[in-house]
């Protein structure tokens, strides 16, 4: 049974715990593979296998669907983010340590939904408040490596402290080279974008130590998010 109260028309399908996930496990799929114009919430509901109106039950729309998907995407970023921000660590360890997690997280998702950011529906006021969580995302980005810069006295040119954030979304290209056989896939590919994003700002020092305190900062602020439920 759905949580709707209606039969599946099928056994299960989809990866998910609930319903809304497998909902959005077929959505992700369908918009990633057929695009969002071509993809129906009909089409979304016989991927899972429910009737079209346990779909209705969980979204009200294609657009609430996208929204969660793309929020997704985000928020968990977002919140590491500002947990980074706000500790004691060294600009260099927060700056790799948020650029290790998005780059992973954008990497190991089972679809690659941030080929959607460029959708020209994102537009429109109903995706706002993504919007705004990733122009927020966007300025911490920007933010900690400021503090970086200041910290190593570089005398970077105008706009250096925004390349950190564009190398971590080289992650959703790259995804789509592999996913068409053009290019091979990379191990620990989550660690060449958070070194880069230290080396793009002026550090010359060893990343190793580095690596290691930012995996251990990133641990220290998930228990943190957890316990304040950020």
């Amino acid at each position: 049974m759905t949580t709707a109260g209606r039969p599946r028309l099928t056994n299960k399908k989809r990866q998910g715990a609930t319903a809304r996930d497998e909902i959005l496990d077929a959505a992700a799929e369908l918009f990633t593979t057929r695009g969002y114009t071509n993809t129906s919430t009909r089409m979304i509901a016989e991927a899972v296998g429910v009737r079209q109106a346990s779909l209705y039950h969980h979204f009200a729309n294609k657009d609430d669907l996208l929204d969660s998907l793309l929020s997704g995407t985000v928020d968990e970023p977002l919140a590491v983010a500002r947990a980074l921000r706000d500790s004691d660590a060294r600009p260099e360890v927060k700056m790799y340590a948020l650029a290790l997690f998005d780059a992973d997280q954008l990497g190991r998702s089972r679809w690659n939904l941030g080929a959607l950011y460029l959708l020209p529906e994102l537009r429109d006021e109903r995706f706002e408040t993504f919007r705004e969580h990733r122009y927020a995302l966007m300025d911490l980005y920007g933010e900690i490596a400021s503090s970086m810069l200041v910290a190593l006295g570089v005398d970077a040119l105008p706009g250096a402290e925004d390349l950190p954030f564009r190398l971590v979304e080289t992650v959703v290209n790259r995804r789509a080279d592999v996913e068409s056989g053009r290019s091979e896939s990379a191990r620990n590919y989550a660690r060449v974008i958070a070194e880069s994003a230290v080396r793009v700002l002026g550090w010359s020092g060893s990343v190793v130590s580095v690596h290691e305190r930012a995996v251990e900062l990133l641990g220290q602020c998930r228990s943190l998010m957890s316990s304040t439920n950020l």
